[in-house]
């Protein structure tokens, strides 16, 4: 359903949209359902660089995913759109790098912009790239998410 038939758009965004952002979609996702409230949210993710548009999640993301049954199948990297900006309410960057170039990209929406882990219950503010370490840094992001995505669900219901 598109983001304008939903009562709320959630957009969260990494660097190549392969490993932090779409597992921060599929999680959060998957978390609403839990909680019924999928039909009322629109989820999406995107990269602040064209690097891998078109491909599926990291192997690593999608295996440390579905091993806590969540999954991330049926995501495609993309590049953030100036229209995203327009179209989404919320634009959670994983790090303050991603923010920063999200704020720069389209200044007069800078009020949309949030860290992600703004909504965790610890005191970390970035999610860590786990692109070039081992599956540790994956499961590390999964546990990151996944506590921020409680916070968020909280916070936007």
């Amino acid at each position: 359903m598109p983001a304008h038939q939903k009562e709320i758009a959630v957009l969260f965004v990494c660097m190549g949209n392969i490993c932090r952002s779409p597992t921060a979609e599929g999680v959060f996702r998957h978390h609403a359902k839990a909680a019924g409230h999928d039909e009322r949210l629109y989820i999406d993710s995107a990269g602040t660089h064209a690097y891998h548009v078109g491909e599926p999640p990291d192997r690593r993301a999608v295996a440390a995913a579905e091993r806590r049954g969540i999954s991330l199948q049926d995501i495609r990297a993309r590049r953030v759109s100036d229209e995203d900006f327009e179209r989404f309410d919320h634009i959670i960057a994983m790090d303050e790098d991603n923010a920063a170039h999200l704020r720069e990209q389209s200044p007069q929406y800078q009020s949309k912009v949030r860290l992600f882990l703004e909504y965790s219950s610890g005191s970390e503010r970035e999610v860590p790239d786990p692109y070039y370490g081992g599956a540790a840094g994956f499961e590390r992001v999964l546990d990151l998410v996944e506590d921020a995505s409680r916070g968020l669900l909280v916070t936007l219901l």
